[in-house]
């Protein structure tokens, strides 16, 4: 069950609603907790049972390492619970990348493949584990107390609102929500309009995207027109998608009370690789440079050390966002060696590039890097390569000519409008144009429900993030 079906719009989230504004404030943290688990064993009955073991694990884990007033015995409690949780996530998300790798090294290509039970990753595993990861870092840091209840942090970690794709949402920022929230018209209106924004990104523009990106990444020779308008389309379907899911995560937790950070910032502005980071994921950027990049002594020990920090992060922050292939693992290595460059361009005083420039170079790296954190295999990205290049031919090939029609350009052009929206804005502003701000007002009701109509019709797409 994912937000833009159906079953979650017309039966789970009703009846949700309608339960959660009956019981009263004491209750409405096991009502989230009992109908978090209701929404997940909907996917996963079996992976259930290692949903509710997670948040055990985080809870005992808590109270075990509060325990410890001081000493070595804190960090072996902190250490031991990390590593039962990074345990589990290596196991679920890297157990078949690591089988096929040796397989095909030892052995020749698909050589034990038949005899492995491959192994299923479970949905929204990558992000239980950060987050209850911070909580133990943070209890241990005595940042936050551990939690007293098990009902208060489990309907923290096992919020369904932002279980499946984010953001990655720490204990200090709801700790007092979680206590004592509003519930109330305004705040509910509000948390409603930012979810109907966020669906009609994920469906009129990621969804519509979604058949142009999938036939580019399969041709086996793309053309040049083939290869950029598969790239195109996918940076907008990936943005739309995640920014999509995370909007709507943003609305459920203003209807149901909760403030939760905003993740995304325009990022396809950015003037430099730095900024990009600053404005892409937020939640995941900020968890990376507090619980890995500063721990691992972050710019303090010297500049070698630094590179050597920034590479390592990213590195594991692209391992981290899959398991079928090294190619995310190639994504942050990418990253990670542009920041790098960034950096040492910056300390070497050499004159930087127009900001427009800087735009457009940010932009065609991040493009660039899209495709092989896009491509299944390391060969797929080089065919991609080959086609940006213009080796296969400059014209749309057949399948793709066959493909293209003209809703797919309406929901390219609008996504490019939006991506850039935020620029026009003070002219905008400036112009007084109160017609163009009202129907900004009003627009997020009739996309809603055109988008709702094509949920009927078509059938729920999952988000790109789902199973991850």
């Amino acid at each position: 069950m994912v937000f833009a079906s159906l079953e979650f719009l017309t039966l789970f989230l009703p009846l949700f609603l309608l339960l959660y504004a009956w019981v009263g404030q004491s209750r409405r943290n096991a009502v989230l907790l009992l109908c978090s688990w209701v929404f997940y064993g909907w996917w996963s009955p079996t992976f259930l049972l290692l949903f509710i073991g997670l948040a055990m694990l985080g809870w005992v884990g808590g109270l075990v390492i509060d325990r410890f007033v001081e000493g070595r015995g804190r960090g072996w409690a902190l250490s031991f619970f990390i590593s039962m949780n990074l345990a589990l996530l290596c196991w679920f998300k890297y157990a078949n990348i690591v089988v096929d790798t040796f397989s095909n090294a030892l052995l020749g290509p698909g050589a034990m493949t038949a005899d492995w039970q491959r192994v299923v990753l479970p949905i929204g595993l990558s992000f239980i584990v950060l987050q209850s990861i911070s909580y133990l870092v943070d209890v241990y840091r005595r940042t936050v107390p551990a939690d007293r209840s098990f009902t208060s942090f489990g309907a923290y970690q096992s919020m369904f609102v932002h279980l499946i794709a984010g953001p990655i949402i720490r204990y200090e920022w709801v700790k007092r929500e979680l206590l004592s929230r509003r519930f109330d018209w305004p705040q509910f209106a509000q948390g409603a309009r930012r979810f109907m924004i966020g669906m009609s990104m994920k469906v009129l523009i990621a969804d519509t995207l979604a058949p142009v990106v999938d036939l580019a990444f399969s041709l086996p020779q793309p053309s040049l027109a083939d290869a950029w308008t598969g790239c195109l389309a996918y940076s907008l379907q990936l943005f739309f998608d995640f920014a999509g899911y995370s909007g709507m995560a943003i609305g459920l937790g203003l209807m149901l009370g909760f403030r939760f950070p905003e993740n995304f910032r325009q990022p396809y502005l950015a003037v430099s690789i730095q900024d990009f980071w600053r404005r892409w994921h937020l939640s995941l950027s900020s968890w990376i440079r507090d619980y890995l990049y500063i721990p691992l002594g972050g710019n303090q020990a010297g500049w070698m050390r630094t590179y050597v920090n920034l590479l390592l992060t990213m590195a594991i922050a692209g391992l981290w966002h899959g398991g079928d292939g090294w190619n995310f693992l190639l994504w942050g290595t990418a990253h990670g060696l542009a920041l790098c460059v960034a950096r040492a361009w910056g300390n070497a005083g050499w004159p930087a590039p127009s900001q427009l420039m800087s735009r457009l170079l940010t932009l065609l790296f991040v493009m660039l890097a899209w495709t092989i954190f896009r491509a299944h295999t390391f060969d797929a990205a080089l065919s991609m390569y080959a086609g940006q290049a213009g080796f296969n031919g400059a014209g749309f090939g057949d399948a793709m000519a066959v493909l293209l029609r003209p809703v797919h350009g309406l929901a390219l052009a609008l996504g490019l409008v939006c991506v850039v929206l935020p620029v026009l804005q003070p002219w905008l502003v400036k112009q007084r144009l109160g017609q163009v701000q009202t129907l900004a007002s009003l627009w997020p009701l009739p996309a809603f429900l055109f988008s709702y109509a094509l949920i009927a019709s078509r059938g729920a797409v999952p988000f790109l993030y789902f199973q991850f």
